[in-house]
């Protein structure tokens, strides 16, 4: 994509599409773009304190191999930032945790290996919630990473526990970079820093070498600048892996760079297909949502469709049902669970929690999730292509894609976003997937 006149002069305003067509076109070296971020990291992360290893010499030794290379995907070249659940080789993997300080991984994951694979260079590893709990905290609870959009100002919720991916890409310290959603990890980030993060349908990425919180709602996923740099890094994340049984049996992934390419008509964008967005109750409770669904209304082809809560929604998204989770995170654990709770930093009661949670309590709350599937897909779905919301519930638990966009600002200048929910994906699948 031809890039914006004044993103040209910053190699660092670029998004990843148009980086990729300056790079393409001999406009704009790897070895440019990567010291570009480099020097940014080092000028402003002292304050956004987004990464906790950057990895300078490997960034530029993997720039200059990409420099001989001729290009053959957008993400040639392009340098990106790792949440520090994703285990990398030879780099330490913690998780923010006292468990994994000290721990160096083998191998990639799987999508950070498919991602190098598509030539993106990894410029470091961001900080995230203690074990992707929370926002971005020292283990012990004490903050660390702040909104890029008010880093004079630790309070401002900068989303977690994705939160120095979001950081990181909103601060211009990296083109994307990846991200990871149990409940809201990746969309609460994006909402919070103008960006896009798309959580996609369970199994679609690899979970294979990601330190895990969740075995059935853990999803792995990009944090970008716009919705057609998301399309970008889940196409090279997405795929089968022998190592995840999850991934098993999707349909084909759809093509979701041109599903993200705007179609022009006559000057005016249009939307590709006709799509019936769901409104659910109490939506459009400020100005600003309300803004945005007004500016929807008037989309040739896109029609608004109250909708409302599935039946017993309030009990079966609760957390009588909803806590069924925490035995799934207490269960890899339970070894380091019986030696020193000390390990689990401020994050222990959680997985104190699951491992004293009875069997009979878990198998109930999975058929409490298959009830609220059914529910959603024949009672919100039916009406609807896609559901906009402002929480990941219920998309999260039932492992349904999501994306979560920018939709304007406060009046004191800090982002707002929005989420769009899916149903799941099918061989005819629109964005997102």
């Amino acid at each position: 994509m031809k890039p914006r006149p004044e993103a040209i002069s910053d190699p660092t305003e670029l998004t990843v599409a148009e980086a990729a067509w300056m790079i393409r076109y001999g406009k704009l070296k790897p070895a440019d773009i990567v010291e570009a971020y480099l020097a940014r990291i080092g000028r402003f992360d002292g304050v956004y304190r987004a990464f906790n290893t950057v990895l300078a010499d490997e960034a530029r030794a993997a720039a200059k191999a990409a420099g001989r290379k001729r290009q053959t995907t957008p993400l040639h070249g392009i340098p990106l930032a790792i949440k520090d659940n994703y285990w990398t080789a030879g780099v330490r993997t913690t998780a923010n945790s006292f468990l994994f300080q000290d721990f160096v991984p083998p191998y990639d994951a799987t999508p950070v290996a498919k991602l190098r694979a598509s030539g993106a260079i990894v410029l470091g590893k961001t900080q995230m919630g203690p074990l992707a709990t929370t926002r971005a905290t020292t283990p012990d609870g004490r903050v660390t990473t702040v909104n890029a959009w008010t880093p004079g100002n630790p309070a401002t919720d900068p989303g977690g526990s994705s939160t120095g991916t979001a950081t990181s890409v909103a601060g211009r310290m990296a083109a994307s970079g990846t991200g990871t959603q149990t409940g809201g990890s990746i969309t609460a980030p994006s909402n919070a820093q103008n960006l896009t993060g798309l959580k996609p349908t369970m199994g679609r990425v690899s979970l294979a070498g990601i330190i895990p919180l969740s075995y059935t709602r853990d999803h792995p996923g990009p944090l970008a600048r716009d919705a057609k740099d998301a399309a970008i890094m889940l196409t090279a994340m997405a795929g089968e892996d022998p190592a995840d049984p999850r991934t098993q049996g999707l349909p084909p992934l759809p093509d979701l760079i041109e599903a993200a390419t705007p179609v022009v008509a006559k000057g005016r964008c249009r939307v590709r297909r006709r799509t019936r967005v769901g409104v659910l109750p109490g939506y459009a409770s400020t100005a600003t949502r309300q803004t945005f669904l007004s500016t929807l209304d008037g989309i040739t082809d896109v029609s608004l469709v109250d909708v409302a809560f599935p039946d017993q929604w309030d009990l079966l998204t609760g957390n009588d049902f909803n806590n069924v989770r925490l035995p799934e995170r207490s269960e890899p654990f339970l070894p380091y669970l019986r030696t020193d709770l000390r390990g689990f930093g401020v994050s222990v009661t959680g997985w104190l929690q699951g491992a004293l949670m009875g069997g009979t309590e878990f198998i109930t709350g999975q058929r409490a999730k298959l009830l609220l599937l059914e529910r959603v897909l024949d009672q919100i779905f039916e009406k609807c292509d896609v559901v906009v919301q402002t929480s990941p519930v219920p998309f999260d638990i039932l492992g349904l894609p999501e994306i979560g966009f920018p939709i304007g600002f406060t009046t004191t200048g800090v982002p707002v976003g929005t989420i769009l929910g899916g149903a799941p994906t099918r061989r005819t699948a629109s964005w997102p997937s």
